[in-house]
């Protein structure tokens, strides 16, 4: 079985960044949509991506902005992989590729499943993130559909997990890996080291 996918998502800081790559993350993510909590300007993304080693993917995540926009900004914060997290195409993500960007494309619960078969088929070979309705505020939800026909392909789980839940999360649904923020934060938007160590050595226990 391959190993868990874990990203931490949200970073703003040097130490939450170290905290991160130096308990196993696999990708940490820095968040440019508008009105986040966590956001971050490109030119302070750079300069954190840039102490991340190569083996570990750097995320910007986006939501409904204007592609131009979102291609400027990732080159900006010298990012590998882009994250849509609004409304996005598959023609989209297309285009980001082509411009030289891995790509992780997210979906609200209520969004994935409102997928009808044919719509999920482009999705089934892209890595693509199933999370709450209300992304980034630390709710779960009810992911007994997703259980019932889980993603074909790669997938993360996001949405709620915290290191007191993960673990059963995991072992239930069986993702290919997880992505968190809010569940890592002593306060919002404000990452705690600890807490971000406690999520991913929770995680890697459920492999």
């Amino acid at each position: 079985m391959p190993q868990l996918y874990i990203k931490i998502c949200g970073l703003r800081t040097s130490e939450s960044v170290a905290a991160a790559v130096e308990s196993g993350a696999n990708a940490v993510g820095f968040v440019f949509a508008p009105r986040s909590p966590r956001i971050i300007d490109p030119q302070s993304a750079a300069v954190l991506a840039a102490l991340v080693p190569q083996h570990i993917e750097t995320v910007g995540v986006f939501r409904n902005q204007p592609l131009d926009t979102v291609i400027q900004v990732a080159t900006a914060a010298k990012v590998s992989t882009v994250q849509l997290h609004g409304d996005e195409s598959h023609e989209d993500i297309m285009v980001l590729r082509s411009a030289g960007f891995r790509t992780l494309r997210a979906f609200t619960v209520d969004a994935y499943e409102a997928l009808g078969a044919e719509e999920r088929g482009p999705w089934e070979s892209e890595r693509i993130l199933i999370d709450a309705v209300e992304p980034g505020a630390g709710v779960t939800f009810d992911a007994s559909n997703v259980l019932a026909a889980p993603p074909a392909g790669m997938w993360l789980l996001a949405g709620g997990l915290n290191p007191g839940n993960v673990a059963g999360l995991v072992r239930t649904l069986n993702p290919s890996g997880v992505d968190v923020s809010s569940g890592v934060e002593s306060s919002r938007g404000v990452k705690d080291c600890g807490l971000i160590a406690d999520f991913i050595e929770a995680a890697r226990s459920a492999e």
